[in-house]
Order: structure tokens, then sequence, then C-alpha cells
């Protein structure tokens, strides 16, 4: 089994509200379903969910009754993302379920407290793709904060252990700079935990692919630290997450898990 997931840099358009990118969404679908591997699907909320967070404030937890339009304004948005990446796979084939984090997920003060596996358990053993997302979810400590996209992937990989985990991006895959100022940019084509963690701690030697890359890092040396495989993909390319997932030749970051 792999866990993927789509980036929001990838399924929508971050700079507009709510702007969905089908015809990129039902490509991936159709590589999915042509690999013929079982999945668990996390995306970002991208332009449906960070936009509204950050409007109402959501993330540093609740402080007035003001944010409670926010909560449902963000949680409505995010469903309506899910929904649609659904219908994508639905379209090709792909049975899948959504899964909402706080049907399942509560943090305290965005550590997480506690943590429903069984019910992903439950629909792979039926042969239905669970698929869940950032969202708003309950906070011990603050009444409500984030749960992030990236937060979801740690926690099914831990506890999964997958063949691989695939972040589909918007660039090739981690680099030794910015690639988006850097024409002398460098794409690091294979790389260990620990020179991962010399390139994400060495001040001023690594910058952000995107905006979250840094925290990209920190969730992907905690994956490797399990001993699994993770690789960064450019989703806007054909065939990218399909040769990925076969393990054929194709461009991307692999960072090796590490092997105790």
């Amino acid at each position: 089994m792999n866990i993927i997931k789509f980036g929001g840099s990838v399924i929508t358009d971050k700079t507009t509200e709510c702007c969905f990118k089908p015809n990129i969404t039902d490509r991936l679908s159709d590589e999915l379903r042509r690999a013929m591997t079982p999945f668990i699907l996390v995306t970002g909320a991208g332009s449906f969910g960070h936009i509204q967070a950050k409007k109402y404030n959501l993330n540093n937890g609740f402080k007035n009754r003001s944010q409670l339009i926010g909560f449902t304004h963000t949680h409505m948005m995010v469903q309506k993302l899910n929904s649609l990446v659904i219908t994508s796979l639905y379209n090709s084939n792909i049975p899948a379920v959504g899964l909402p984090p706080h049907a399942f997920l509560t943090l305290d003060n965005h550590i997480t407290t506690n943590m429903n596996y069984q019910i992903f358990d439950q629909y792979l053993k039926l042969g239905l793709t669970p698929v869940t997302y950032g969202d708003v979810v309950l906070d011990k400590k603050l009444g409500f904060s984030i749960c992030s996209g990236d937060l979801l992937l740690q926690l099914l990989a831990i506890y999964y252990k997958p063949e691989k985990v695939i972040f589909v991006m918007d660039e090739d895959g981690l680099y030794t700079t910015n690639p988006k100022t850097d024409p002398n940019a460098k794409l690091i084509k294979q790389i260990t935990i620990q020179e991962l963690n010399g390139l994400s701690t060495t001040a001023n030697t690594y910058a952000d692919v995107t905006k979250g890359m840094q925290g990209k890092i920190e969730t992907i040396r905690r994956i490797a630290a399990h001993g699994i495989d993770t690789y960064l993909i450019n989703g806007n390319l054909d065939n990218r997450l399909y040769y990925t997932l076969l393990g054929k030749s194709t461009t991307h970051t692999h960072i090796l898990g590490e092997h105790q």
C-alpha cells in the first residue's frame, strides 16, 4: 500500500479562493487507476482552506464567537474540495470515501491526542479508498485548531508503514536552493535522512521550494525515521505519479527511509 498527498498547490490555485483544477486532478486520478495499487489519499486544503483559516485566525484557537462562522465556512469549503476529489476518483472507477479529520482525530495545543485508525482499517478491508484532508478540528487547550494534511500523512504513514509515501506537489522535488528565484538551483534526486537533517538545519543553505516546504521536511524526517521511503514528485507533469507508483524511472526526489 502507498500513502499519497495531493498538495493544495497542485489541485487548486492557491491565489484564488476556492479555485479547483479539475483537469490536473482527473489526470492524477487516472494515473492512480492505471497503477492499480491500493492507497490512502490525503489532500491539502489549498485555496479552499488556507485563505479562510487565515481570515478567521483559526489556527490560534477559539478567541471569540465571530470565529465560529469562520469555522463553519472553512469546514464547508474543505468538504467541498473533498467531494470534488472523490468525484474525480469515482470518474476513474476508484471507489473512495471521504473522512473528515474532526470525526477521528483530536488535538491538544496542536499535538495529536487521539487518532482512530480503525475506521481506516474497516474501509480498506471493504476495498474502499479513504480520502482525508486538512481541516479545523477540536483542540483540548485551544478549543479548535488546524489539522494539516502533512500531519495526517505523517500519522497514517507511521501507523501503516506503506511501501511509499508520495508528496504530489508543484515542483520536481527538493532543490539545493529555491528554483523559483535561483537559476542555479539543483534538483536533489536522492537523499538520506542524515543528509536531509543537515540540509534543513544549516542556516541559509536551504530555501523553501514552496512556503510550506520547511514543514514538509520535518514531516519527512519523522516518516523516514520509521524506515519509510518518501518521494516528492511534480503533479503538473504527465505520468510522474504513475511511474513512481510502479517503481519506474522518472524525475523526483527520493528520501531514503532510515533502516536500523
